[in-house]
């Protein structure tokens, strides 16, 4: 039966209402919006639409394999020096690690000990003294292929940090990156965001060694140049890794004595570490190494226990304090990351498509009305006002979940729009066959409903099928054409069954006829 229960009517009314609310965002004035509480907010538009930049970036690999063959150098010295076997030199080239050493006889023993050391590396003898350490190709290229992965998810980290609004970052290629920075006309504090490592980790300077030459430095030591106060200055500091930045959790730019610095935080490994070396190292200096560059090298006075403590002396101003804070929350960068290419998209180009896209609605939509009034009469007007709500609520259901329209995304809803008013049509059709044939106004009204809805339901089933394959094998503009269209094919479901059947019934009581106005 054609019957709405008040409780029916009620939740109906309160999605119109809803739907009201929350689309209510876009039609507001910009200044207006920025008032706005943050879950109460207009959709947002890509790319496409309201300008803004896209950057290409390679990540670059090579240097991934660069220091993996350092970190092997350094398995190999501290392997050699647990089994007190004495070597002469421990040299990284671009094939691999070459060992030395000084007896003839501890050849096997350092070849057993690094092996067991290097575990997944090709140790092989070459002479009888030397060993030569090799990453094998396969472990090169799993490494390479996950320092992408991991690129992606520190420049995703990165973006969300700075506070652009729905950034797209994709993969392209095997080493490639395209990010998409909508609204961002100058992308270049973002470029310089990117581009830095932000590979910080704690060493400690080596005491007395001098940086005037380097021929003269100690074994297991290495020179690195200054930054910000210390630029100029070169330190020999300690190549072992006392504490890792990846132990670090937080980090915020704060101020002591009227200057910009950057507060940090351990987990519990990285406090505890930072507590010993620490204690262990009272007046000795710890350099805090940033991208091979020394920001500073104070002094330890004492202990710091805590896990926590600043970074001071790096010629901080306060927007540099905020980015450096910002990289060490979002982590280093597996590799350093090369900007292929890059486009800025001008707002005018936006505007021209919103316009483009809200003509070809509005032409289309108000072509749509005219043939259901025409061919429908009042029953077309029950149409019209329900694909008002359909897209009433498709917009809000947008807005709610911070969905991003696209030019695409403009195709998917005017598509939307018709998908909606097809399964109105296939309802009246019914209607006018079941009056026709000699049933009741009732009867017919409710004929139409239940017989079309198999119709109705297997259509837009397909149609939501074809875009959800278009949301998971497409990218970028297809992926927002899916996104809208499926939303839409939901929205225009509920309008057609619920909104547009309401109204009806609303009418038939209201009116008492006895005759199909269609």
């Amino acid at each position: 039966m054609l019957h709405f229960s008040l409780s029916k009517v009620l939740m109906i009314f309160a999605v119109i209402f809803a739907s009201f609310f929350f689309a209510a965002p876009n039609m507001m004035p910009k200044d207006m919006v920025h008032k706005l509480p943050h879950w109460w907010k207009p959709m947002n538009l890509g790319l496409d639409l309201q300008g803004g930049s896209s950057l290409l970036l390679e990540v670059d690999t090579n240097a991934v394999v660069k220091e993996q063959i350092s970190d092997l150098e350094e398995t190999a010295r501290a392997s050699l020096r647990e089994k007190k076997i004495a070597y002469n030199t421990i040299r990284a080239a671009e094939d691999g690690v070459y060992v030395t050493v000084i007896k003839a006889e501890d050849l096997d023993p350092a070849f057993n000990s690094i092996t067991a050391s290097a575990v997944g590396m090709q140790v092989s003898k070459v002479g009888e003294d030397r060993l030569r350490i090799v990453v094998p190709d396969r472990v090169k290229r799993e490494r390479q292929i996950a320092a992408v992965s991991q690129s992606i998810e520190i420049v995703r980290r990165r973006i969300d940090e700075f506070g652009t609004t729905e950034p797209s970052i994709q993969r392209q290629g095997t080493d490639r990156i395209l990010v998409e920075l909508p609204g961002v006309e100058n992308p270049e504090r973002v470029k310089t965001l990117l581009g830095q490592t932000a590979k910080m980790n704690f060493h400690l300077l080596e005491p007395g060694a001098s940086a005037a030459d380097a021929r003269d430095i100690p074994p297991g030591t290495m020179l690195v140049p200054g930054s910000g106060d210390t630029e100029g200055r070169m330190f020999v500091v300690r190549r072992r890794v006392e504490v890792s930045g990846e132990r670090l959790v937080d980090s915020q730019p704060s101020f002591k004595d009227g200057h910009a610095v950057v507060s940090f935080r351990f987990d519990t490994a990285g406090g505890k570490r930072f507590g010993q070396v620490t204690s262990a190292n009272v007046g000795n200096n710890l350099a805090i190494v940033l991208d091979n560059k020394v920001i500073s090298a104070p002094t330890i006075n004492g202990p710091i226990i805590g896990g926590s403590g600043i970074i001071e002396g790096g010629g901080f101003t306060t927007e540099k304090a905020q980015d450096l804070a910002l990289l060490l929350r979002a982590g280093a960068l597996p590799a350093p990351l090369n900007v292929l290419e890059e486009r800025s998209v001008g707002p005018g180009l936006g505007a021209d498509s919103i316009t483009a896209g809200t003509t070809a609605a509005l032409v289309g939509g108000a072509l749509v009305v005219i043939f259901m009034i025409v061919a429908y009469h009042m029953f077309g007007v029950f149409a019209v006002l329900g694909q008002i709500f359909h897209m009433l609520t498709l917009f809000a259901f947008l807005s709610l979940v911070g969905g991003t329209l696209t030019l695409p995304g403009i195709a998917g809803v005017v598509l939307s729009l018709g998908i909606a008013v097809d399964a109105n049509v296939l309802i009246y059709e019914r209607m006018r066959e079941e009056y026709n044939s000699g049933r009741t106004l009732l009867n017919s009204l409710t004929s139409g409903f239940q017989n079309a809805f198999a119709t109705i339901f297997d259509s837009n089933l397909t149609t939501f099928l074809a875009a959800a394959i278009l949301y998971f094998l497409g990218s970028g503009p297809v992926k927002g054409f899916a996104v809208t269209l499926a939303v839409g094919i939901a929205t225009s479901m509920f309008s057609a069954v619920m909104i547009t059947r309401m109204q009806i019934w609303m009418w038939w009581r209201a009116s008492k006829r006895t005759t199909l106005p269609v």
